[in-house]
Parts: structure tokens; sequence; C-alpha cells
């Protein structure tokens, strides 16, 4: 036991040397907090050592005594002996050192930095929210192009015609190509906003898929193909799509360019990654509008 106990001062002292190397700096000034935080440490070291020794030596030397509980389970009992002392003073002089360092020690009422920052946080956005909650046109278009210069620049280029073969051109609603693409492969890479997505292959004749291409591609200019029917019943005879079932394909409306940003997009010359939570509802209709200013 003499050489338990030695070795427990020893491994004391090794714990509260890590300690004052590792958090020294800490407790060095007048925050009596620190020096608390330090006692505590060595208090709680203190104890679970001698403890453990304690016990570890129990397990060695004592044997069960007392009087057997009642209650069994398979032919195994337990003892109705006292909870010990040491343990009962320690866990009701936890509860009350918690009670004491809630509301003397460091309120939880009290101040934080953490806590004036989510303070300033909310009070800015509720200003924000508020400054923008009507926006003009050019105010959304403006607002729009920051978002746009910051967000997406980087691969759509400042004058948001893309990287060939990266990047799409975003300065007009959608290329051949991409039509093509998605009429032969189908799409369902926005799916929190068109849950059904689109099947591949809705036309087969190479005849109708470039007629169709070209006419949707083209701005919906000109005498409508036949083959366009079949898309209509999805995304309606003027291409402005239908909430839930296909998005616009003939400008960046709100809810279209929303749903890209949460969801990211799949095309024929690669893949765009969901920028979920990087904007604000209001920044998002801002991207809208600028992206359809391209267009005009």
């Amino acid at each position: 036991m003499k050489s338990m106990v030695i070795g427990g001062i020893i491994l004391i002292i090794a714990l509260m040397a890590g300690t004052y190397f590792a958090a020294g700096d800490a407790f060095i000034g007048d925050d009596y907090i620190n020096s608390l935080t330090m006692l505590g440490a060595v208090a709680i070291i203190t104890i679970t050592v001698f403890v453990a020794l304690k016990y570890i030596n129990q397990m060695k030397n004592d044997t069960a005594s007392g009087e057997l509980a009642e209650e069994n389970w398979d032919g195994i009992g337990e003892y109705r002996n006292p909870v010990p002392t040491g343990w009962a003073l320690a866990f009701i002089g936890t509860i009350i050192w918690m009670f004491w360092y809630f509301t003397v020690g460091y309120p939880i009422n009290g101040f934080s930095q953490i806590g004036q920052w989510n303070e300033e946080t909310l009070e800015y956005n509720k200003k924000f929210e508020s400054k923008w909650e009507n926006p003009s046109k050019e105010t959304l278009e403006a607002m729009g192009q920051s978002s746009f210069l910051v967000q997406c620049s980087p691969c759509h280029g400042v004058d948001a015609e893309g990287i060939e073969g990266k990047a799409q051109d975003l300065t007009k609603r959608i290329a051949k190509e991409q039509v093509v693409h998605v009429i032969k492969n189908g799409s369902n890479s926005l799916k929190t906003a068109y849950p059904g997505g689109m099947p591949p292959m809705m036309l087969t004749d190479e005849k109708d898929i470039n007629d169709v291409s070209a006419y949707v591609a083209g701005g919906f200019k000109g005498e409508q193909p036949a083959a366009y029917g079949v898309c209509a019943g999805c995304h309606g005879a003027d291409g402005k799509g239908m909430a839930y079932v296909a998005p616009n394909i003939r400008e960046y409306d709100d809810a279209l360019v929303m749903a890209v940003l949460k969801d990211g997009k799949k095309s024929n010359i690669g893949a765009m990654p969901s920028f979920n939570g990087r904007l604000n509802e209001t920044q998002q209709k801002a991207l809208a509008a600028y992206l359809r200013s391209l267009g005009e």
C-alpha cells in the first residue's frame, strides 16, 4: 500500500505539471475564475487518484460482508452496504459547487462575448431584413451582382459567360447542347423543388430533338415545333414551368435559381456543387434578378 501511495503522489504531481505546462498562461493574472479552475483541477486529480488507489487496495485485500438483499438475479445478490462516506460527500459537494458556479462564480446570465456577438448578429439581421424587405428591381439587380461576383464569378467569370467545357454561360437561359443532353439523358438533380425529375428520351426522333432544342435555346422565338407539345405538358406552352413539376426553361426565375443553389446542378459539361446556406433568401432572389438582367 505504501508503494501505491507514493506512486499516486508522483502521478498527481505529473498530472498537475502537465496541466500547468499546457495552460499555465491562463492562470497568470487577476482573474479569480482561472485560479478557481486550477484549484478545481488539483482537487479533481487528487480525489480521483486516491479514490482509485483506495478501491484498488480494497479489491485486493477486502472480502465481501454485510446483509444480503432479498433480490437476486440467477443466484447473484447484492449486499445492503451503506454508500461510502467519501463518495457521498463528494457527490453532494459537487452539486453544491455546481449551483455556486452557475449563480455566483460564473452566472449563466452574466456577460459573455459569445452572447454579445449573438445579440448583435440577430439585431443586424433584423435591420437587414427590414431594410431590404421590399427592394426595387434596380436594388435587387445591384445586390445580385455583388453576390454573383463573390460566389459565382470564380467559375462563370465576371462577365457571366462561363468557361468553355467547365461552367455554363449564364448570359442566356440555356444552350442548345444542354437541351439535347437533358432530352436524351433526363434530369433529376433538382429533387427538392422538382421531385419528379424528367425521364430520359421524352423525344426519340433526332429531327424532333434538334427542332425543340433550337426553339428552346433560341428563347421560344419563331414557330413552335409540334414536338414541343411533349415538353409543354410539364414546362407549359410558354416554357415557364410548373411548381413542383418542372422548372422554368425560358428565364431564370426565383424558384429555379433557389433550387439550383440548394441542390446543385448536373449538366452536359459537369456538375455544380450545392451552395445551400451561403446566401439568404433575399440574396438568392437578388441573384435571380441579376441573371435575368443579363438576358435583357
